[in-house]
């Protein structure tokens, strides 16, 4: 049974795997070099020095995917908006961990104060990522069209977001 946690150290080269494969392959990120071990690891001490979360799904041991925050805007108006990424190994999309994992990282975010969750999808033809969020009420607010140049091709970027707890209706603490 898969096993949704907080991400530690050792998670790293997993990470990495996981997301070098996305970059290399795939259109839902617009990086085009893979980044290394340190990178990412830097990335995950950003988002954890920010108190944000940073999750993994495993099973038997093996990391099978990722998924964090992070603010959306360094600004200080922007501090209860954040935006969601989430990465699986090939081999298990489509089997409901990711859909697991977002649904713990949406909690996650909301115990940690963030009101609005977003996602900044790449590429339109990304059903899967659309249709995760899509499943977990995150809404469809806008789509830029042609904003990332990648495998010789346009692509678009899709905006959704989803409100957690008590989202615009009342004053944040």
């Amino acid at each position: 049974m898969p096993l949704i946690r907080p991400s530690r150290d050792e998670d790293i080269a997993a990470i990495t795997a996981i997301y070098q494969h996305h970059v290399l392959t795939g259109t839902g990120t617009f990086e085009i070099d893979p980044p290394s071990e340190a990178d990412m690891a830097a990335r995950r001490a950003d988002v954890l020095a920010k108190g944000l979360p940073y999750l993994v799904v495993e099973e038997a041991g093996q990391v099978l995917g990722f998924a964090y925050c992070n603010w959306f805007k360094p600004r200080p108006a922007y501090r209860f908006s954040a935006e969601d990424s989430i990465y699986m190994a090939p081999n298990v999309q489509r089997k409901g961990m990711g859909r697991a994992l977002l649904t713990e990282l949406c909690s996650q975010a909301e115990r940690v104060g963030v009101r609005k969750l977003l996602a900044v999808i790449g590429d339109s033809d990304n059903t899967g990522s659309v249709g995760v969020h899509a499943a977990l009420g995150f809404s469809h607010v806008g789509l830029i069209k042609s904003c990332g140049w990648k495998f010789d091709r346009w692509l678009d970027v899709v905006m959704m977001e989803k409100p957690l707890g008590f989202g615009d209706s009342t004053a944040p603490q």
